[in-house]
């Protein structure tokens, strides 16, 4: 399991990148600045969430299903609240209106807020176990 979620850490990182890079260069003179900011939210999200898999990953603090579960929140979060960014970033460019499914942005984030809550939780379940010994 570990080994699987540095891997979709990297993936999330490496893609994160590319969107990054695209928004930066290619986007910037297709869509107005606050779109542009809007992409660049969705990208850092992304980042900072590819990043908490890869801690996720690699520590042994942390219980092998509360790390499914941070995994499955994760990207569905980041699926979800950055996908929809980037879509609602660039609805001009498309025939798809992303307007209509921009109700999904904050459920995205509150996947990502409960990834968060659950390393939280395991952690303070973990100390005080630690503290009745």
């Amino acid at each position: 399991m570990d080994r699987k979620i540095v891997i979709v850490g990297c993936f999330l990182g490496v893609t994160g990148v590319i969107f990054g890079a695209f928004g930066a260069h290619g986007l910037k003179d297709l869509i107005p600045e606050e779109s542009l900011r809007s992409f660049e939210t969705g990208v850092r999200y992304q980042m900072y969430h590819a990043l908490l898999l890869l801690f996720v990953g690699y520590t042994t603090t942390i219980s092998q299903g509360i790390k499914k579960w941070v995994l499955y929140a994760v990207v569905l979060g980041v699926v979800l609240f950055s996908g929809s960014i980037y879509g609602l970033s660039t609805n001009p460019l498309t025939t798809f209106n992303f307007k209509s499914i921009g109700f999904i942005t904050p459920i995205g984030g509150l996947l990502l807020i409960s990834s968060w809550l659950l390393i939280i939780i395991n952690l303070l379940k973990k100390q005080s176990k630690n503290s009745l010994k």
